[in-house]
Parts: C-alpha cells; structure tokens; sequence
C-alpha cells in the first residue's frame, strides 16, 4: 500500500463500498452490459485508475508505475507462458503427431467407458497443463464425439472432468501468477501449491468415479472398477507429489501421462467383463507403429522435460543472488514512480517451453524453421486480445493493493470474522463465473483473501488455495468455457442447455469445498 489510509471516508462502510466498484462494475460490464472481457478490463483499468488517484490519494507517478508493473508482469512471464504453450501445441498439429497421438489413446479400449477415462479426464488434464485456455474442453469434447457420445453428454463430461485439473492450467499459470503480486502474509505460488495437497486430491480422485456415473450408473462403476481406481490413484498420488514438492508448473502434465500410461500397462493384463458401447458399434482406429505413436508424444516429452529442469532446486539456484546466472535477471525501477519490476530472461517456463518447440521444430522435417515462425505469429495474433484483458487486470490488481483498496475490502469481508473461510471459496467461484479464468480470478480476489486472513487471524494461504480450487468448480459453468465447449461439438445456441447439465454439479463440488475449507481453518 503507497497510500496514507485504506479509509479515506473515514468510514469503513463506504469506503469498501468505494473500494469495491471496479470487481462489481466488471462483473455488471460481463453480465448485464453484456460487453466483451477486453472492453470490460480496459473500462474498469480507467475507472480503477480514477478511483485510486482521486479519492485514495495513490500519487500520479505511482498510479502509472501500478499499471506498468502490471502490464510488464502480465506480459513477461504469463503472456510469454500462454504464447509458448499454445504454440507448442499448433506445431504438434500442424506436423500431424496430434492425429497420431489421438489415435494412440482411442485405440487402448473400445469400451466406452474406458475411452472416457483415457480421453475426457486424462487426455483433458494434460491438454489442460500443456495448454489450458479452452484447448482441452474443445478437443476432448471432439474427440469424444467422434467416439459416438452425444454432443452435449461429451461437453458436459469434458467440462466436469476439467474441473480435476483447472487449478494448474497452460503450466501451472492460476497459481504461478501467484507470486507477482505480493500477497499479505508473504503468500508464495509455492505455499498455494502446497496448501492445494490438503483439498484437490479429494475431488480429483473422486472425478473419474463421477464421470462413469453419469455416463452409466453405479452398474458402470461396478463393472470397470479397477480402471477407475488406476486412474484416480495413479493421478491423485503424482499431483499430491508434484505440488508437494516441485510447484504447479507440472502438477496437471505429468500426473495426467503417468495416468494414462498405467492405465494402458493395466488393460493389457485386466479388461472388463462387459464391453459398452453406447450406440452397439465398434469405432474404427487408426492404427500406428510403436516408432510413429512415441515420435507423435515427442513434443509433449520435451516439454515436460524442460519445465521438470526449470521446476528443479538446482536449477533455480542458478538464478538467485550470487548465482551463476543470477545477471539474467533484470531488475530497474518505473520511472516517475517508487515501483520497481523485473525481468527473468531464462528463469522463466515460458523459455523452458521455447527450447520444447525449437527442439521439436529442429526434429521435424514437415514442419521447419519457416513454418514454425508461421505458426508462432498466428498464435500470437490468435491470443493477444486475451493478453491485452490479462494486462488491463494485472493493472487492476496492482492499483487496487498500492491504493488500498483491497485492504479497505479486507478490512469489510473480514468483518464476517471466523464464518469467512465458509464463503471464502465462494468469492473465487464468483471470479471465474465472471472472467472465464482462475488466473483473473486469482490476480482479482487473491489480494482480498491474503488481506481479510491476515485481519481475521486465519491462513492466508488457506484461503487464497481455497479462492484457486472454489474458483476452478466455476469452469464447469462459466459462460466462456459453455461457449468453447457447445462451438467444438457443433451445439451453439444450446449454451442454456449445457448449463442446467453442469450447474448441480459445479454447486456439489463448490459447497464440499467451502465446507471443507472451513473445517480447514480450525486447524490451520
């Protein structure tokens, strides 16, 4: 906070109420209005700006250097990180290892809900940590249809099962964003990932039970048991471990493989008793040699390969003061303000992801240096809106914590006092319900979860988990993931449809999560 006093109404009450017009204006601009997220986030960046300059006295200089840092923060690492996933994945298409790749998995089992489990929670949680941003939900969803699922049933199932792997998107970005903003309590992205231990793996191991209920009852859950339980254990244990230890940039990449790849070693010596079939016909798979189906999952080995490298002890230490590399490391301060901001040139994933598709470029005949600088400037031209939205929010966040704001609106929220863990995951459903993203969400809210912990006497780390994984149920049924999901089967217009379809079940997991949050915060 650059500012002299949080209440500058000298009353609480209004001054939260002040504090509070740009979450509600950009809520009202994505609801009643009706506008795009990009006019939304620059609309609220200049009312944001106004506020905190004119009536929380943030000086002129520091309320620009707010909006720069942002901007530079949103930019380099999150844009580069978006930007490298997305890229990766356009030249795996492009060079047709993805179709490869594809037909690897559907050719593992012809029993649908075994094909389920491959693609819609497996494939879908890798996608979503290679990736994230609408890919998986729009190409399992696909995938699945071409399968013989209904449309709609594939969305829907798609939709839930991402909701195992949300918190840890296109590399570990909701959470890694974490650590830029400089959250009360000295809240690192690591501490959030660690705290996700104690809350995800009781959804993500009870997500596959879920989808072959939907899919085919409790007779269903019966009759490929172990499958499930091969997928839920090998997953649930890898993340718990990864998040644990290394972070969240492979929280959702490796866990998904080993996932997968267990499950195929277990279907060769166990298959079910029934095979389902939801329309009574085999589907035809394209079948591939071992040496074409592993160069196909090359791009992705690499990647992981190289975050796994970057995610190491060893390797960060290079990087901090005194290192080896530690001159990589840009920092300089914001002209005409006291902020100050930098730049980890190599220590960032979004390089680690570069050296994934260069490597992948360099080992791929169809695809070379010119068509892969092709495809770099399309997903660049594809993704700079939703960079340009991430910008403005950034700029939000920081003008919003430098002037006090989100201390006035701790300061409020706080006032529920040991009842707010219960609604804390609320606020994060709330934010992803809104903005289509847990990393909006988290960059928003996060600051006022930090604050209203730090004032009540509870965890701040706690509740910042708890506003990632409440706000990840909210995927299920924000209007932008609907959206992606009824485009990709060929449903629009059914968008209101598919709604009611998920609703209850991202209601279910949202109310397990508040309540177990709270029983969290006795504890902790």
């Amino acid at each position: 906070m650059l500012v002299d006093t949080f209440n500058p109404f000298n009353n609480l009450m209004i001054s939260s109420m002040v504090a509070a017009i740009p979450i509600i204006l950009f809520l009202l601009c994505l609801t009643l209005f009706k506008m795009k997220g990009i006019y939304a986030a620059l609309l609220n960046l200049v009312i944001t700006f106004l506020i905190a300059m004119f009536i929380f006295n943030l000086p002129i200089g520091n309320a620009i250097g707010s909006i720069i840092q942002g901007t530079l923060q949103a930019l380099w690492p999150i844009g580069y990180i978006i930007v490298m996933a997305v890229w990766l994945y356009k030249i795996s298409v492009e060079s047709g290892k993805f179709d490869v790749l594809r037909a690897s998995i559907t050719g593992i089992s012809q029993d649908q809900r075994i094909q389920l489990l491959l693609i819609g929670f497996c494939f879908n949680a890798f996608l979503e940590g290679a990736a994230g941003f609408g890919v998986p939900i729009a190409i399992c969803a696909v995938l699945l249809v071409s399968l013989g699922f209904k449309p709609l049933q594939a969305a829907m199932l798609c939709l839930i099962a991402n909701g195992a792997s949300g918190a840890f998107g296109a590399v570990g970005i909701p959470v890694a964003i974490l650590g830029t903003l400089n959250l009360k309590g000295n809240v690192t992205s690591m501490d959030v990932s660690m705290m996700t231990a104690l809350t995800l793996p009781l959804i993500n191991f009870t997500i596959p039970f879920l989808l072959i209920f939907i899919m085919n009852g409790f007779k269903g859950i019966k009759e490929v048991f172990p499958a499930i339980l091969v997928v839920s254990t090998t997953y649930t244990l890898t993340q718990v471990v990864f998040t644990l230890f290394l972070g969240p940039e492979l929280a959702d990449i490796i866990p998904s493989l080993l996932a997968m790849g267990t499950l195929a070693l277990f279907l060769k010596k166990w298959k079910p008793k029934h095979i389902f079939l939801l329309n009574n016909q085999e589907v035809k798979v394209e079948k591939h040699t071992s040496i074409d189906v592993i160069k196909a999952w090359s791009p992705f080995y690499l990647l992981s390969l190289f975050v796994l490298i970057w995610s190491l002890p060893v390797f960060k230490n290079l990087f901090i003061q005194g290192g080896a590399l530690a001159f990589t490391k840009l920092t300089f301060g914001i002209p005409g303000s006291t902020l100050s901001s930098s730049l980890d040139l190599i220590n960032s994933t979004g390089t680690a992801i570069l050296l994934a598709g260069l490597t992948t470029i360099l080992t791929t005949p169809s695809i070379g240096v010119t068509k892969g600088s092709q495809l770099f400037a399309k997903t660049i031209k594809e993704f700079w809106i939703p960079i340009v939205m991430i910008c403005a929010i950034l700029g939000i966040a920081k003008l919003m914590t430098y002037a006090g704001l989100t201390n006035a609106l701790g300061e409020a929220v706080a006032a529920t006092g040991s009842i707010f863990p219960l609604l804390s995951p609320i606020l994060g459903w709330v934010g992803v319900f809104m903005t289509g993203s847990v990393v909006n969400n988290n960059t928003l809210f996060a600051p006022i979860q930090a604050t209203a912990a730090n004032i009540i006497g509870t965890n701040p780390t706690l509740l910042v988990s708890a506003n990632t994984v409440g706000g990840v149920m909210a995927k299920l049924i924000s209007p932008q993931s609907i959206a992606i999901a009824t485009a990709a089967v060929g449903e629009t217009g059914k968008e209101s449809e598919l709604t009611k379809m998920t609703l209850k079940y991202s209601v279910g997991l949202l109310a397990f999560v508040c309540v177990w949050t709270f029983i969290l915060s006795l504890f902790l």
